[in-house]
């Protein structure tokens, strides 16, 4: 049997019986053979496309664990603020912007500091009135938690005089009863973002995991296919061959569905039925159904997404003890621990696996007490139950990771300091005391948690060579340990633990006879580069499925 395509190189395969190799071949959508390069090129036929990466690095596809494909993908369209300091370089890139976006519809920002205007300085609506004093303008922190509006996008949104919101989200308000133009958490800044209908619609999953009423015509529909044919495309620019999205809904799978069909789909994806704190237990019923519509190899459900808290940056993640920069605050769980029980012990019933965002000690403490209630009451099972973030962690909740068996989805980009983030105010909000136990991810896997990376694009750059860099050249902010991975670990991560918490490590994650053919090609040897570079490697080729989705 000849080879549909043979790729020769430094094969890092992250497998034990065999972890290097110089050449693999596959046939199909299979890996058909690992091993030296010239028994490998004797299964060279006429029509076998060669790969000669030479000494660089060929791994597993890279499995991105935790992502937002639509919402990031329509976010590639906003307005960049990555960077920006002050009203006046603000006011220039808008205005370098908006030249090309003629009209007076809601503008959309990204990545604008906490401190984008100094230590110690909100940003208020009145600032963003001299960027944009008559357009409507929406601007949103890193993590997307927090937004800022101007006067007019407040009106626009009917916001300006506030809005009764639940527990865990705030329009927060000047002494003069009107909004100061900061924004807390979703249903805050949902009103003015009903105003961009892309955004609106790529962000469904995320805020409501409703579906579009109306549903789109056919021209939104084709529409929203090309905004996920930009975003596939940057994904398989770097190297992901898996992606775990973070939010969903049955629209977002359909999408998808009809990518797939057109032979467009060039990543498998999983999307999960996000369920929100004012929904029936009924509503995991649309879950199960989602899990069994879609459970292909390519496209698949089969998990629930929740949101514990918010961020630390917007005092919204919630902490079990008060933040050290806000005495008499911890924050405001977004589900009651009794209402998160039922909620987790209902969907482990159904078999479904569920990742909650928890960012604060609390919260973290809150998921881990809902995953042991669900195994009292539905007996112990391969579960794989996810925490997503774990950004602060108690010390006595350390173990319960590895005896719950709850796999620690993890971000490197996101602790202060890394990827040009700034230090202040996520430092100070934390407290020295508990610095040794934030993004803890060497404590938990050496406590025998299964790390897993991400990026939680669009909030980091989607680049898994950058997030290594990241974990790698992470650095202290004092006397706390060192959290750092090897090279191997941080590997490890990104391939083999990834599979695993998608239940997939029979199929990927690994470079072996049989395995799924999901492989990326750098340009140079990653283990021979200093790991100040590793973010200047650059991906050669992509294979999912035993396709070149890109470069070769």
């Amino acid at each position: 049997m000849s080879a549909d395509l043979i790729i020769l190189g430094s094969i890092l395969t992250q497998d034990p019986k065999r972890p290097l190799a110089e050449a693999v071949a596959v046939a199909g959508n299979r890996i058909l053979k690992v091993g030296r390069g010239r028994d490998v090129l004797a299964l060279k036929g006429r029509k076998t496309k060669v790969i000669d990466a030479a000494r660089a690095t060929v791994l597993p596809g890279f499995i991105e664990a935790h992502a937002h494909l639509f919402a990031g993908a329509a976010e590639l369209a906003n307005l960049d603020l990555l960077g920006a300091r002050g009203v006046e370089e603000m006011r220039r890139r808008f205005e370098a912007y908006v030249a090309n976006q003629p009209g007076d519809q809601l503008i959309v920002g990204n990545h604008v500091d906490y401190t984008v205007m100094g230590d110690g300085i909100a940003l208020t609506r009145q600032h963003l009135d001299r960027v944009s004093p008559q357009r409507p303008l929406l601007v949103f922190a890193p993590d997307h938690h927090t937004a800022w509006a101007n006067t007019a996008a407040l009106a626009l949104g009917g916001i300006l005089h506030g809005n009764a919101l639940p527990p865990g989200h705030e329009i927060v308000m000047a002494p003069d009863r009107t909004a100061t133009g900061e924004l807390r958490e979703s249903l805050a800044f949902a009103p003015v973002m009903a105003h961009a209908a892309t955004l609106k619609r790529a962000r469904l999953g995320l805020e409501t995991g409703g579906e579009p009423d109306p549903y789109p015509a056919p021209d939104d529909f084709e529409s929203d296919l090309d905004v996920l044919r930009r975003g596939l495309a940057l994904v398989a620019r770097h190297g992901i061959t898996s992606l775990t999205n973070m939010d969903g809904n049955l629209y977002t799978l359909e999408l998808l569905s009809a990518l797939e069909r057109r032979g467009e789909l060039t990543a498998r994806v999983r999307v999960p039925f996000h369920f929100k704190p004012f929904m029936p237990l009924a509503a995991l019923e649309r879950a199960s159904s989602m899990a069994a519509r879609y459970q292909g190899p390519i496209l698949s459900s089969g998990f629930v997404k929740c949101f514990m808290d918010g961020v630390l940056d917007s005092w919204t993640a919630v902490m079990a003890d008060d933040y050290a920069d806000r005495p008499g605050w911890r924050g405001e769980p977004l589900f009651s621990q009794a209402q998160f029980n039922a909620v987790a012990t209902e969907a482990d019933r159904r078999g479904l696996q569920i990742a909650v965002h928890a960012i604060g000690d609390g919260a973290v403490h809150m998921v881990l007490n809902g995953y042991e209630a669900a195994s009292k009451a539905n007996g112990a099972r391969d579960s794989r139950h996810r925490i997503e973030h774990i950004e602060v962690v108690l010390p006595e909740d350390v173990a319960r990771f590895r005896r719950l068996g709850v796999v620690a989805s993890m971000q490197p980009p996101h602790p202060p300091g890394s990827q040009g983030l700034p230090l202040e105010p996520t430092l100070s909000r934390i407290g020295r005391a508990k610095w040794r136990h934030a993004y803890a991810w060497k404590t938990l896997a050496k406590a025998g948690a299964r790390v897993v990376f991400g990026t939680d694009w669009p909030i980091s750059d989607i680049n898994p060579l950058r997030a290594i860099h990241a974990a790698l050249t992470r650095v202290s902010w004092g006397d706390e340990p060192g959290q750092q991975p090897s090279l191997a670990e941080a590997l490890e991560r990104y391939t083999v633990a990834g599979a695993f918490a998608g239940f997939d490590e029979r199929d990927q994650g690994r470079i072996a006879k049989g395995k799924l053919a999901d492989l990326v090609v750098l340009d140079q040897d990653i283990t021979a580069c200093d790991p100040a570079a590793i973010d200047q490697i650059k991906v050669q080729a992509t294979v999912c499925d035993g396709r070149v989705v890109f470069g070769g």
